[in-house]
Protein backbone atom coordinates (compact mmCIF):
# COMPACT_ATOMS: atom_id res chain seq x y z
CA UNK A 1 0.00 0.00 0.00
CA UNK A 2 2.83 2.41 0.87
CA UNK A 3 4.53 1.61 -2.44
CA UNK A 4 1.28 2.27 -4.35
CA UNK A 5 0.79 5.57 -2.50
CA UNK A 6 4.33 6.67 -3.35
CA UNK A 7 3.79 5.88 -7.03
CA UNK A 8 0.54 7.86 -7.07
CA UNK A 9 2.25 10.81 -5.39
CA UNK A 10 5.02 10.70 -7.97
CA UNK A 11 2.53 10.61 -10.86
CA UNK A 12 0.59 13.54 -9.40
CA UNK A 13 3.86 15.47 -9.06
CA UNK A 14 4.68 14.77 -12.71
CA UNK A 15 1.21 15.87 -13.81
CA UNK A 16 1.53 19.07 -11.78
CA UNK A 17 4.92 19.78 -13.32
CA UNK A 18 3.47 19.21 -16.80
CA UNK A 19 0.67 21.63 -16.10
CA UNK A 20 3.28 24.27 -15.27
CA UNK A 21 4.97 23.91 -18.67
CA UNK A 22 8.28 22.52 -19.80
CA UNK A 23 10.61 21.74 -16.89
CA UNK A 24 13.51 23.96 -18.03
CA UNK A 25 11.70 27.29 -18.29
CA UNK A 26 12.93 30.21 -16.22
CA UNK A 27 15.60 28.13 -14.48
CA UNK A 28 19.15 29.35 -13.83
CA UNK A 29 20.69 26.72 -16.09
CA UNK A 30 21.22 26.76 -19.85
CA UNK A 31 17.93 26.42 -21.80
CA UNK A 32 19.44 24.40 -24.64
CA UNK A 33 16.24 23.25 -26.32
CA UNK A 34 12.97 24.91 -27.16
CA UNK A 35 10.22 24.11 -24.65
CA UNK A 36 7.56 21.63 -25.67
CA UNK A 37 4.52 23.72 -26.51
CA UNK A 38 1.31 23.62 -24.52
CA UNK A 39 -2.32 23.61 -25.73
CA UNK A 40 -1.43 22.12 -29.13
CA UNK A 41 -3.59 22.71 -32.21
CA UNK A 42 -2.94 20.05 -34.85
CA UNK A 43 -3.27 21.35 -38.42
CA UNK A 44 -3.66 20.03 -41.96
CA UNK A 45 -2.60 22.97 -44.12
CA UNK A 46 -2.65 21.35 -47.56
CA UNK A 47 -5.85 19.38 -47.08
CA UNK A 48 -4.40 15.93 -47.69
CA UNK A 49 -5.95 14.49 -44.56
CA UNK A 50 -2.77 14.30 -42.47
CA UNK A 51 -1.14 16.53 -39.89
CA UNK A 52 1.55 18.79 -41.33
CA UNK A 53 1.77 21.56 -38.70
CA UNK A 54 1.18 22.12 -35.02
CA UNK A 55 0.55 25.40 -33.23
CA UNK A 56 1.12 25.65 -29.50
CA UNK A 57 2.26 28.09 -26.81
CA UNK A 58 5.44 28.42 -24.76
CA UNK A 59 6.08 30.55 -21.70
CA UNK A 60 2.35 30.63 -21.19
CA UNK A 61 1.12 32.64 -24.15
CA UNK A 62 3.84 32.97 -26.83
CA UNK A 63 2.59 31.36 -30.07
CA UNK A 64 4.84 28.70 -31.60
CA UNK A 65 4.26 27.09 -35.00
CA UNK A 66 6.07 23.98 -36.24
CA UNK A 67 5.86 23.28 -39.98
CA UNK A 68 6.52 19.78 -41.31
CA UNK A 69 8.71 20.40 -44.38
CA UNK A 70 9.65 16.80 -45.17
CA UNK A 71 6.38 14.91 -44.70
CA UNK A 72 7.25 12.80 -41.67
CA UNK A 73 5.16 14.45 -38.95
CA UNK A 74 2.85 11.97 -37.24
CA UNK A 75 -0.63 12.51 -35.89
CA UNK A 76 -0.37 13.99 -32.42
CA UNK A 77 3.24 15.17 -32.74
CA UNK A 78 3.65 18.35 -30.72
CA UNK A 79 6.83 19.46 -32.43
CA UNK A 80 8.66 19.09 -35.71
CA UNK A 81 12.14 17.72 -36.33
CA UNK A 82 15.50 19.46 -36.72
CA UNK A 83 16.26 17.86 -40.09
CA UNK A 84 14.15 19.80 -42.60
CA UNK A 85 11.35 21.35 -40.57
CA UNK A 86 10.75 25.00 -39.73
CA UNK A 87 9.58 26.68 -36.52
CA UNK A 88 8.19 30.16 -36.08
CA UNK A 89 7.65 32.23 -32.92
CA UNK A 90 5.47 35.27 -32.33
CA UNK A 91 7.31 36.83 -29.40
CA UNK A 92 5.37 40.09 -29.67
CA UNK A 93 2.10 38.16 -29.63
CA UNK A 94 0.85 40.54 -32.32
CA UNK A 95 -0.16 37.91 -34.85
CA UNK A 96 3.09 38.17 -36.88
CA UNK A 97 5.80 35.58 -36.48
CA UNK A 98 9.04 37.44 -35.69
CA UNK A 99 11.45 34.50 -35.45
CA UNK A 100 12.06 31.89 -38.14
CA UNK A 101 14.36 28.90 -37.63
CA UNK A 102 14.66 26.60 -40.62
CA UNK A 103 16.68 23.38 -40.83
CA UNK A 104 17.69 21.73 -44.11
CA UNK A 105 19.50 18.54 -45.09
CA UNK A 106 21.72 19.55 -48.00
CA UNK A 107 23.46 16.22 -48.55
CA UNK A 108 20.60 13.75 -48.18
CA UNK A 109 22.16 11.90 -45.24
CA UNK A 110 19.15 12.40 -42.99
CA UNK A 111 20.80 15.08 -40.84
CA UNK A 112 20.51 18.84 -41.09
CA UNK A 113 23.68 20.57 -42.23
CA UNK A 114 22.14 24.02 -42.67
CA UNK A 115 20.26 26.23 -40.25
CA UNK A 116 18.67 29.54 -41.19
CA UNK A 117 17.61 32.06 -38.56
CA UNK A 118 15.62 35.20 -39.36
CA UNK A 119 15.42 37.26 -36.19
CA UNK A 120 13.04 40.23 -36.49
CA UNK A 121 12.82 43.18 -34.08
CA UNK A 122 10.43 42.36 -31.26
CA UNK A 123 9.32 43.45 -27.81
CA UNK A 124 11.18 46.76 -28.10
CA UNK A 125 14.42 45.09 -29.24
CA UNK A 126 15.85 46.34 -32.52
CA UNK A 127 18.05 43.33 -33.32
CA UNK A 128 18.05 42.19 -36.93
CA UNK A 129 19.67 38.93 -37.95
CA UNK A 130 19.40 37.01 -41.21
CA UNK A 131 21.90 34.18 -40.81
CA UNK A 132 22.81 30.80 -42.27
CA UNK A 133 25.04 28.34 -40.41
CA UNK A 134 26.53 25.49 -42.44
CA UNK A 135 27.64 22.44 -40.47
CA UNK A 136 30.63 21.44 -42.58
CA UNK A 137 32.09 18.99 -40.07
CA UNK A 138 28.83 17.23 -39.20
CA UNK A 139 28.97 17.85 -35.45
CA UNK A 140 25.31 18.94 -35.37
CA UNK A 141 26.08 22.30 -33.72
CA UNK A 142 24.38 25.39 -35.15
CA UNK A 143 23.42 28.74 -33.64
CA UNK A 144 22.66 29.29 -29.97
CA UNK A 145 19.25 30.58 -29.00
CA UNK A 146 18.41 31.38 -25.37
CA UNK A 147 14.89 30.03 -24.92
CA UNK A 148 14.44 31.87 -21.61
CA UNK A 149 15.49 35.28 -22.91
CA UNK A 150 14.01 34.40 -26.34
CA UNK A 151 17.12 35.86 -27.95
CA UNK A 152 19.71 34.78 -30.50
CA UNK A 153 23.00 34.90 -28.55
CA UNK A 154 25.74 34.05 -31.04
CA UNK A 155 28.47 35.02 -28.58
CA UNK A 156 27.28 33.00 -25.55
CA UNK A 157 30.16 30.85 -24.37
CA UNK A 158 31.51 28.55 -21.72
CA UNK A 159 34.67 29.92 -20.14
CA UNK A 160 36.91 32.14 -22.26
CA UNK A 161 35.92 31.13 -25.77
CA UNK A 162 34.00 27.86 -25.99
CA UNK A 163 31.18 29.41 -27.99
CA UNK A 164 27.80 27.69 -28.17
CA UNK A 165 27.33 28.81 -31.77
CA UNK A 166 29.29 26.59 -34.15
CA UNK A 167 32.52 28.50 -34.65
CA UNK A 168 34.82 25.60 -33.77
CA UNK A 169 36.16 23.00 -36.17
CA UNK A 170 35.13 23.23 -39.81
CA UNK A 171 32.10 25.46 -40.01
CA UNK A 172 30.67 28.31 -42.05
CA UNK A 173 28.16 31.07 -41.59
CA UNK A 174 26.66 33.81 -43.75
CA UNK A 175 24.98 36.78 -42.10
CA UNK A 176 23.50 40.21 -42.53
CA UNK A 177 21.86 42.49 -39.98
CA UNK A 178 18.91 43.36 -42.16
CA UNK A 179 15.59 41.68 -42.78
CA UNK A 180 14.71 39.88 -46.03
CA UNK A 181 12.14 42.58 -46.86
CA UNK A 182 14.98 45.11 -47.12
CA UNK A 183 16.99 43.03 -49.61
CA UNK A 184 16.16 42.59 -53.26
CA UNK A 185 18.38 39.59 -53.95
CA UNK A 186 18.39 37.13 -51.05
CA UNK A 187 21.19 35.06 -52.55
CA UNK A 188 23.76 37.49 -51.12
CA UNK A 189 24.67 38.38 -47.54
CA UNK A 190 26.86 41.02 -45.89
CA UNK A 191 29.30 38.72 -44.07
CA UNK A 192 29.39 36.47 -47.08
CA UNK A 193 30.95 34.52 -45.47
CA UNK A 194 32.84 33.42 -42.35
CA UNK A 195 34.74 30.16 -42.75
CA UNK A 196 36.44 28.28 -39.91
CA UNK A 197 39.26 25.84 -40.60
CA UNK A 198 40.28 22.97 -38.35
CA UNK A 199 43.74 22.54 -39.78
CA UNK A 200 45.02 19.83 -37.44
CA UNK A 201 41.87 17.76 -36.87
CA UNK A 202 41.47 18.55 -33.16
CA UNK A 203 37.90 19.86 -33.50
CA UNK A 204 39.01 23.48 -32.93
CA UNK A 205 39.60 26.31 -35.39
CA UNK A 206 43.15 27.37 -36.23
CA UNK A 207 42.20 29.77 -39.03
CA UNK A 208 39.16 31.86 -39.90
CA UNK A 209 38.39 33.72 -43.11
CA UNK A 210 35.95 36.59 -43.45
CA UNK A 211 34.52 38.08 -46.64
CA UNK A 212 32.24 41.12 -46.67
CA UNK A 213 30.03 42.37 -49.48
CA UNK A 214 30.42 46.13 -49.50
CA UNK A 215 26.91 46.98 -50.78
CA UNK A 216 26.25 49.43 -53.61
CA UNK A 217 23.53 51.97 -54.22
CA UNK A 218 20.69 50.62 -56.34
CA UNK A 219 18.03 53.18 -57.27
CA UNK A 220 15.90 50.55 -58.99
CA UNK A 221 15.83 48.44 -55.81
CA UNK A 222 14.86 51.49 -53.78
CA UNK A 223 12.06 52.29 -56.22
CA UNK A 224 10.81 48.72 -55.80
CA UNK A 225 10.51 49.21 -52.04
CA UNK A 226 13.84 47.78 -50.88
CA UNK A 227 16.77 49.58 -49.25
CA UNK A 228 18.94 51.80 -51.42
CA UNK A 229 22.10 49.92 -50.49
CA UNK A 230 22.08 46.39 -51.85
CA UNK A 231 24.43 43.39 -52.00
CA UNK A 232 25.24 42.94 -55.65
CA UNK A 233 28.08 40.43 -55.70
CA UNK A 234 31.12 42.63 -55.00
CA UNK A 235 33.45 42.05 -52.06
CA UNK A 236 35.19 44.90 -50.26
CA UNK A 237 36.79 42.91 -47.39
CA UNK A 238 38.91 39.78 -47.10
CA UNK A 239 40.61 38.88 -43.83
CA UNK A 240 42.34 35.94 -42.19
CA UNK A 241 42.69 35.24 -38.49
CA UNK A 242 45.48 32.77 -37.66
CA UNK A 243 46.51 30.90 -34.50
CA UNK A 244 50.21 31.22 -35.19
CA UNK A 245 51.45 28.96 -32.39
CA UNK A 246 48.55 26.47 -32.51
CA UNK A 247 48.08 26.72 -28.75
CA UNK A 248 44.30 26.52 -28.77
CA UNK A 249 42.92 23.74 -26.59
CA UNK A 250 39.98 22.96 -24.34
CA UNK A 251 39.59 26.02 -22.14
CA UNK A 252 41.39 28.17 -24.69
CA UNK A 253 39.32 27.32 -27.75
CA UNK A 254 40.17 30.45 -29.76
CA UNK A 255 43.58 32.05 -29.66
CA UNK A 256 44.18 33.88 -32.92
CA UNK A 257 47.46 35.79 -32.89
CA UNK A 258 47.58 37.54 -36.26
CA UNK A 259 45.05 39.06 -38.63
CA UNK A 260 45.68 40.13 -42.21
CA UNK A 261 42.88 42.21 -43.71
CA UNK A 262 42.58 43.50 -47.29
CA UNK A 263 40.06 46.14 -48.32
CA UNK A 264 38.98 47.78 -51.55
CA UNK A 265 35.79 48.89 -53.27
CA UNK A 266 34.53 46.29 -55.78
CA UNK A 267 37.68 44.25 -55.21
CA UNK A 268 36.13 40.85 -56.02
CA UNK A 269 33.33 40.01 -58.43
CA UNK A 270 31.93 36.76 -57.02
CA UNK A 271 28.60 36.65 -58.84
CA UNK A 272 29.45 33.35 -60.53
CA UNK A 273 30.15 31.45 -57.28
CA UNK A 274 26.82 29.67 -56.98
CA UNK A 275 26.05 26.96 -54.42
CA UNK A 276 22.78 25.00 -54.58
CA UNK A 277 20.23 25.09 -51.79
CA UNK A 278 18.15 22.00 -51.15
CA UNK A 279 15.08 21.25 -49.04
CA UNK A 280 14.24 24.91 -48.54
CA UNK A 281 10.82 24.88 -50.19
CA UNK A 282 8.01 23.96 -47.86
CA UNK A 283 4.26 23.80 -48.38
CA UNK A 284 3.05 26.81 -50.40
CA UNK A 285 0.04 26.85 -48.07
CA UNK A 286 2.38 27.85 -45.24
CA UNK A 287 3.85 30.90 -47.00
CA UNK A 288 1.16 33.09 -45.41
CA UNK A 289 2.81 32.68 -42.00
CA UNK A 290 6.06 34.39 -43.05
CA UNK A 291 6.63 38.16 -43.12
CA UNK A 292 8.66 37.49 -46.28
CA UNK A 293 8.48 33.98 -47.73
CA UNK A 294 10.88 34.58 -50.63
CA UNK A 295 13.72 32.72 -48.94
CA UNK A 296 11.62 29.55 -49.30
CA UNK A 297 11.93 29.86 -53.07
CA UNK A 298 15.73 30.11 -53.12
CA UNK A 299 17.58 27.37 -54.96
CA UNK A 300 21.09 28.83 -54.55
CA UNK A 301 23.30 31.06 -52.46
CA UNK A 302 26.22 33.03 -53.91
CA UNK A 303 29.50 32.96 -51.97
CA UNK A 304 33.12 31.68 -52.13
CA UNK A 305 33.23 28.36 -50.27
CA UNK A 306 36.04 26.98 -48.10
CA UNK A 307 37.85 25.43 -51.06
CA UNK A 308 37.68 28.61 -53.13
CA UNK A 309 38.25 31.16 -50.38
CA UNK A 310 41.99 31.76 -50.48
CA UNK A 311 42.27 31.71 -54.26
CA UNK A 312 39.38 34.16 -54.54
CA UNK A 313 40.66 36.37 -51.72
CA UNK A 314 44.21 36.73 -52.94
CA UNK A 315 43.04 37.50 -56.49
CA UNK A 316 41.15 40.59 -55.33
CA UNK A 317 41.95 44.09 -56.57
CA UNK A 318 42.72 45.42 -53.10
CA UNK A 319 43.47 49.04 -52.22
CA UNK A 320 44.81 48.77 -48.65
CA UNK A 321 46.04 46.20 -46.16
CA UNK A 322 45.76 46.09 -42.38
CA UNK A 323 47.78 43.93 -40.03
CA UNK A 324 47.11 43.16 -36.37
CA UNK A 325 49.20 41.19 -33.90
CA UNK A 326 47.91 40.22 -30.46
CA UNK A 327 51.01 41.09 -28.46
CA UNK A 328 49.33 40.50 -25.08
CA UNK A 329 47.84 37.20 -26.32
CA UNK A 330 44.35 37.83 -24.97
CA UNK A 331 42.22 37.53 -28.11
CA UNK A 332 39.49 34.96 -27.52
CA UNK A 333 37.13 36.11 -30.25
CA UNK A 334 35.84 33.60 -32.73
CA UNK A 335 36.98 35.21 -35.96
CA UNK A 336 40.14 37.29 -35.66
CA UNK A 337 42.39 39.59 -33.69
CA UNK A 338 40.42 42.83 -33.70
CA UNK A 339 41.89 45.47 -35.96
CA UNK A 340 43.28 48.81 -34.83
CA UNK A 341 42.38 51.87 -36.89
CA UNK A 342 45.08 54.01 -38.50
CA UNK A 343 44.29 57.11 -36.46
CA UNK A 344 45.45 58.80 -33.26
CA UNK A 345 47.82 56.62 -31.24
CA UNK A 346 46.80 58.13 -27.90
CA UNK A 347 43.04 58.70 -27.96
CA UNK A 348 41.28 55.87 -26.21
CA UNK A 349 37.78 54.42 -26.24
CA UNK A 350 35.19 53.16 -28.69
CA UNK A 351 34.42 55.61 -31.50
CA UNK A 352 36.79 58.20 -30.03
CA UNK A 353 39.16 58.42 -32.98
CA UNK A 354 42.03 56.39 -31.54
CA UNK A 355 43.64 53.07 -32.41
CA UNK A 356 40.85 51.23 -30.54
CA UNK A 357 38.15 53.22 -32.32
CA UNK A 358 36.49 49.92 -33.27
CA UNK A 359 34.22 49.01 -30.31
CA UNK A 360 35.44 45.40 -30.53
CA UNK A 361 39.15 46.27 -30.53
CA UNK A 362 41.44 45.59 -27.59
CA UNK A 363 41.77 48.84 -25.67
CA UNK A 364 45.48 48.13 -25.16
CA UNK A 365 47.86 45.32 -26.02
CA UNK A 366 47.69 44.88 -29.79
CA UNK A 367 49.98 46.05 -32.58
CA UNK A 368 48.50 47.40 -35.78
CA UNK A 369 50.19 48.27 -39.10
CA UNK A 370 48.68 49.87 -42.18
CA UNK A 371 49.57 49.82 -45.87
CA UNK A 372 47.23 52.46 -47.26
CA UNK A 373 48.08 51.96 -50.95
CA UNK A 374 48.52 48.16 -50.92
CA UNK A 375 52.04 48.65 -52.22
CA UNK A 376 53.19 45.58 -50.26
CA UNK A 377 50.55 43.30 -51.73
CA UNK A 378 49.39 42.26 -48.25
CA UNK A 379 52.60 40.32 -47.60
CA UNK A 380 54.73 40.11 -44.45
CA UNK A 381 58.36 39.98 -43.32
CA UNK A 382 60.45 39.44 -40.21
CA UNK A 383 61.96 42.74 -39.13
CA UNK A 384 65.69 42.74 -38.44
CA UNK A 385 65.33 45.51 -35.89
CA UNK A 386 63.06 43.56 -33.53
CA UNK A 387 62.67 40.00 -34.85
CA UNK A 388 58.90 40.37 -35.15
CA UNK A 389 56.50 39.85 -38.05
CA UNK A 390 55.51 43.05 -39.86
CA UNK A 391 53.33 44.11 -42.78
CA UNK A 392 55.30 44.74 -45.94
CA UNK A 393 54.40 48.10 -47.46
CA UNK A 394 53.10 49.56 -44.20
CA UNK A 395 53.66 53.29 -43.93
CA UNK A 396 52.88 53.27 -40.22
CA UNK A 397 52.37 50.98 -37.28
CA UNK A 398 51.60 51.35 -33.57
CA UNK A 399 51.73 49.12 -30.52
CA UNK A 400 49.89 49.95 -27.30
CA UNK A 401 51.74 48.04 -24.63
CA UNK A 402 49.71 45.92 -22.20
CA UNK A 403 52.68 44.04 -20.83
CA UNK A 404 50.79 41.90 -18.30
CA UNK A 405 47.47 41.51 -20.18
CA UNK A 406 45.39 43.57 -17.77
CA UNK A 407 42.94 44.97 -20.28
CA UNK A 408 40.73 42.81 -22.43
CA UNK A 409 38.59 43.38 -25.47
CA UNK A 410 34.82 43.27 -25.36
CA UNK A 411 34.04 39.71 -26.42
CA UNK A 412 36.75 38.15 -24.29
CA UNK A 413 36.63 38.37 -20.50
CA UNK A 414 34.13 41.13 -19.76
CA UNK A 415 31.90 43.65 -21.45
CA UNK A 416 32.81 46.18 -18.77
CA UNK A 417 36.44 46.85 -19.52
CA UNK A 418 38.43 49.27 -17.43
CA UNK A 419 40.55 51.45 -19.69
CA UNK A 420 44.14 52.09 -18.65
CA UNK A 421 44.75 55.59 -17.32
CA UNK A 422 48.20 55.65 -18.92
CA UNK A 423 49.86 53.26 -21.31
CA UNK A 424 53.15 53.01 -23.16
CA UNK A 425 53.08 53.32 -26.95
CA UNK A 426 55.54 52.42 -29.69
CA UNK A 427 55.07 53.88 -33.16
CA UNK A 428 56.72 52.61 -36.36
CA UNK A 429 57.25 54.54 -39.59
CA UNK A 430 58.61 53.82 -43.06
CA UNK A 431 60.46 57.06 -43.68
CA UNK A 432 62.35 56.04 -46.82
CA UNK A 433 59.23 54.56 -48.46
CA UNK A 434 60.75 51.22 -49.43
CA UNK A 435 58.06 49.14 -47.70
CA UNK A 436 60.03 48.32 -44.55
CA UNK A 437 59.61 50.11 -41.22
CA UNK A 438 62.76 52.06 -40.40
CA UNK A 439 61.86 54.52 -37.65
CA UNK A 440 60.77 53.58 -34.12
CA UNK A 441 59.37 56.08 -31.60
CA UNK A 442 58.74 55.37 -27.91
CA UNK A 443 56.38 56.94 -25.41
CA UNK A 444 57.17 54.82 -22.38
CA UNK A 445 55.91 57.21 -19.70
CA UNK A 446 52.44 57.54 -21.23
CA UNK A 447 52.45 61.33 -21.55
CA UNK A 448 51.42 61.16 -25.24
CA UNK A 449 54.79 62.46 -26.40
CA UNK A 450 57.48 60.33 -28.00
CA UNK A 451 60.58 60.89 -25.89
CA UNK A 452 62.84 58.62 -27.99
CA UNK A 453 63.17 58.36 -31.76
CA UNK A 454 65.41 55.79 -33.46
CA UNK A 455 66.23 55.88 -37.17
CA UNK A 456 67.74 52.74 -38.67
CA UNK A 457 69.23 54.84 -41.48
CA UNK A 458 71.00 57.06 -38.96
CA UNK A 459 72.42 53.94 -37.30
CA UNK A 460 73.74 52.79 -40.68
CA UNK A 461 71.45 49.74 -40.75
CA UNK A 462 69.81 48.23 -43.80
CA UNK A 463 66.06 47.94 -43.18
CA UNK A 464 65.28 45.64 -46.12
CA UNK A 465 64.20 42.06 -45.36
CA UNK A 466 62.98 38.93 -47.12
CA UNK A 467 59.33 39.33 -48.12
CA UNK A 468 57.02 36.37 -47.51
CA UNK A 469 54.25 35.84 -50.06
CA UNK A 470 51.23 34.88 -47.94
CA UNK A 471 49.24 33.79 -50.99
CA UNK A 472 51.53 30.76 -51.17
CA UNK A 473 51.42 29.94 -47.47
CA UNK A 474 49.44 27.12 -45.85
CA UNK A 475 48.69 26.80 -42.15
CA UNK A 476 51.78 24.65 -41.58
CA UNK A 477 53.86 27.49 -43.04
CA UNK A 478 52.48 29.94 -40.50
CA UNK A 479 53.33 27.49 -37.71
CA UNK A 480 56.88 27.17 -39.01
CA UNK A 481 57.13 30.94 -39.35
CA UNK A 482 56.15 31.65 -35.77
CA UNK A 483 58.45 28.94 -34.47
CA UNK A 484 61.27 30.58 -36.43
CA UNK A 485 60.36 33.99 -35.00
CA UNK A 486 59.96 32.69 -31.45
CA UNK A 487 63.19 30.69 -31.50
CA UNK A 488 65.00 33.60 -33.10
CA UNK A 489 63.75 35.95 -30.40
CA UNK A 490 64.93 33.59 -27.70
CA UNK A 491 68.38 33.20 -29.28
CA UNK A 492 68.73 36.97 -29.42
CA UNK A 493 67.76 37.14 -25.74
CA UNK A 494 70.42 34.57 -24.80
CA UNK A 495 73.01 36.54 -26.75
CA UNK A 496 71.90 39.68 -24.89
CA UNK A 497 72.40 37.85 -21.59
CA UNK A 498 76.01 37.12 -22.51
CA UNK A 499 76.56 40.79 -23.31
CA UNK A 500 74.97 41.71 -19.96
CA UNK A 501 77.39 39.34 -18.24
CA UNK A 502 80.36 40.91 -19.99
CA UNK A 503 79.40 44.34 -18.67
CA UNK A 504 78.54 43.09 -15.19
CA UNK A 505 74.80 43.74 -15.26
CA UNK A 506 72.91 42.08 -12.42
CA UNK A 507 70.23 39.99 -14.14
CA UNK A 508 68.51 38.37 -11.18
CA UNK A 509 66.01 41.23 -11.37
CA UNK A 510 64.79 39.69 -14.63
CA UNK A 511 64.66 36.07 -13.48
CA UNK A 512 60.99 35.81 -14.43
CA UNK A 513 61.87 36.55 -18.05
CA UNK A 514 64.78 34.12 -18.23
CA UNK A 515 62.59 31.04 -18.40
CA UNK A 516 60.06 30.16 -21.09
CA UNK A 517 57.67 27.21 -21.33
CA UNK A 518 55.97 27.81 -24.66
CA UNK A 519 56.52 29.41 -28.04
CA UNK A 520 54.58 32.44 -26.91
CA UNK A 521 56.75 32.85 -23.80
CA UNK A 522 59.92 32.52 -25.86
CA UNK A 523 58.58 35.28 -28.09
CA UNK A 524 57.25 37.52 -25.30
CA UNK A 525 59.94 36.97 -22.67
CA UNK A 526 62.67 37.03 -25.28
CA UNK A 527 61.67 40.47 -26.53
CA UNK A 528 61.29 41.96 -23.06
CA UNK A 529 64.51 40.49 -21.70
CA UNK A 530 66.44 42.03 -24.60
CA UNK A 531 64.70 45.35 -24.11
CA UNK A 532 65.50 45.56 -20.39
CA UNK A 533 69.13 44.63 -20.97
CA UNK A 534 69.37 47.17 -23.78
CA UNK A 535 67.88 49.96 -21.67
CA UNK A 536 70.07 49.14 -18.66
CA UNK A 537 73.21 49.20 -20.81
CA UNK A 538 72.06 52.38 -22.52
CA UNK A 539 71.56 54.00 -19.13
CA UNK A 540 75.06 52.96 -18.02
CA UNK A 541 76.78 54.26 -21.17
CA UNK A 542 74.91 57.57 -21.02
CA UNK A 543 75.84 58.02 -17.36
CA UNK A 544 79.48 57.27 -18.03
CA UNK A 545 79.60 59.30 -21.24
CA UNK A 546 80.73 56.27 -23.23
CA UNK A 547 79.41 57.37 -26.63
CA UNK A 548 81.27 54.70 -28.59
CA UNK A 549 79.80 51.87 -26.52
CA UNK A 550 76.38 53.51 -26.85
CA UNK A 551 76.76 53.60 -30.63
CA UNK A 552 77.77 49.94 -30.72
CA UNK A 553 74.89 49.02 -28.39
CA UNK A 554 72.28 50.69 -30.60
CA UNK A 555 73.75 49.01 -33.65
CA UNK A 556 73.72 45.61 -31.90
CA UNK A 557 70.18 45.91 -30.55
CA UNK A 558 68.50 47.20 -33.71
CA UNK A 559 70.35 44.76 -35.96
CA UNK A 560 69.71 41.79 -33.67
CA UNK A 561 73.42 41.02 -33.70
CA UNK A 562 74.38 41.17 -30.04
CA UNK A 563 77.64 39.31 -30.69
CA UNK A 564 79.30 42.50 -31.89
CA UNK A 565 79.19 43.69 -28.26
CA UNK A 566 81.17 40.71 -26.99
Amino acid sequence: MKKFTAICAFLLLCLAAGAQGYWNQGKQIMPLRIPVGERPEFMDLNGDGRQDAVKSYIHGDIPLLWLDEDGNMKEGDREGDTVNDCLLLDRNKDGIYDLVIKYADQTGNGRADLQLIINYPHCGRNTRDFMYVLDDDGDGVFNYFDWNAMELLCWEKNGISDFYTDYSGNSTFLKTHRMPEQLQDLRYQWENLFIFYDCDGDGLSEMAVRFCDGQLADKAAEAAGFDLMQHQGWMHWFSMGIDMDNDNAAGNDFDFDMTLCYRGEKAIDYRNLSHPLRNMRGMPEADKFFPDARYRLLTELIYPDRKQAFKVGFAGKWQRAIFAWDEDDDCGRWERVELYDNVDAFKIGSNQGGLDNNPQADVSGDRGEWDEDFSGGGNIYIGRFDGRIHLYGAERGAWRIDQNTRYFQGFNRSWQNTAPGRFATVEYLDENGNGFLDCIQYDLDGDHNYEVRVSLAELGLDDSCEVLDVSKMKYKDYIRLFRKVSDGMWRRAQAARKVAGKYGLELHWYAKLQDAHSLRERYHNGWWLQFYIYKDLEDRFIRTGDSESLRRLNHAYYSGNWKQML
